[in-house]
């Protein structure tokens, strides 16, 4: 038996810019961090050669070609696995379609375990690669490749998405008291609505295909607040964080039509108004968690659950994608 997992990931900064439509041509920055909620993979030998799948649904196939979910079957595929008596199951922390990046950790965790099954050891960045390729490349999905990476990586971390596709990072250079800090006033609560991120994130894709002038503008400027996000934290400065995350989320908004709803417009005035400094929507928008950094905790819990709004407490992961059974 083989047990994986790999964390889920809160975006500090830069979002958006990871996709291809617009680093390709522009080059990408972000930070995001790399948090203790998993999604685990099990895989197990069967006495019967069929293949088990077990996820949000349950399915049984006699090839990989007859497997019905994409990511499983082309990861076989990649992998070349070649016995057909295998059980993998998947299990997750928090459900998917929340912001928090499930899709590329599910990846990253499957394909550590099939090849840890194979017995191959494989670098965290080619293992990214590897899960980028499946949903990008073979799959087609309009997304990004943050999710991939910093679930692969962990920790709090820099990326720079080059043209030509090469993707260079580095740990987040925060002192002890700024990481405590950090951890300590984040706050994440769920707004009971989840949603695609691929269908969020087509407009966007679709629009810088077509160099559209406000979308392009709109990335650039993000892209600029990615930067003077990283230096905030490496400066200590979290008050100064918080705002650009209020100046990111309000930029954000302006995206897309599907990036907020008045809902979620008037929880987030509501937690402004009563003890966070700054915060936005994790993810492609549309639902998921807000973040927001507090000012006083107390109060802003204390208003959030008067709205109905769940808290998921955290803290970070520093150790990526990994082998745990």
């Amino acid at each position: 038996m083989i047990i994986t997992r790999s964390p889920l990931r809160i975006s500090l900064g830069g979002g958006g810019t990871d996709l291809p439509s617009y680093y390709e041509n522009h080059g990408g920055f972000l930070i995001a961090a790399a948090i203790d909620k998993y999604v685990y993979i099990n895989i197990n030998r069967r006495f019967v050669s069929r293949f088990l799948l077990k996820y949000s649904s349950y399915e049984e196939a006699d090839s990989i070609d007859d497997i019905k979910h994409p990511i499983m079957r082309e990861a076989l595929r990649l992998l070349g696995v070649n016995s057909n008596d295998l059980e993998i199951t998947s299990i997750a922390d928090i459900p998917a379609g929340t912001g928090l990046g499930s899709s590329g950790s599910f990846t990253t965790s499957l394909l550590k375990a099939l090849h840890s099954w194979n017995k191959n050891s494989i670098h965290p960045a080619q293992l990214a690669e590897q899960a980028c390729d499946i949903e990008m490349n073979k799959l087609g999905e309009p997304i990004g490749k943050q999710d991939q990476y910093i679930a692969a990586i962990g920790g709090v971390t820099a990326f720079t998405f080059h043209k030509d596709g090469r993707v260079e990072y580095r740990p987040a250079r925060l002192s002890e008291e700024t990481l405590y800090n950090l951890e300590d006033n984040l706050l994440l609560f769920f707004t009971g609505y989840s949603r695609s991120a691929s269908v969020i994130l087509k407009d966007q894709d679709d629009r810088s295909k077509k160099n559209d002038q406000a979308m392009i503008d709109n990335m650039h400027f993000t892209k600029e607040l990615g930067y003077k996000s990283l230096d905030a934290l490496e400066s200590g400065d979290l008050a100064g964080f918080a705002r650009l995350m209020d100046v990111h989320w309000q930029r954000k908004k302006a995206r897309s039509a599907g990036m907020s709803n008045a809902q979620i417009n008037e929880w987030y005035d509501y937690a402004m108004a009563n003890g966070a400094l700054g915060g936005k929507l994790i993810g492609a928008g549309g639902g998921g968690f807000l973040m927001f950094y507090a000012q006083d905790k107390a109060k802003l819990r204390h208003a959030m659950r008067a709205k109905g709004l769940q808290e998921v407490r955290f803290r970070f992961d520093f150790e990526g994608t990994k082998v745990i059974v």
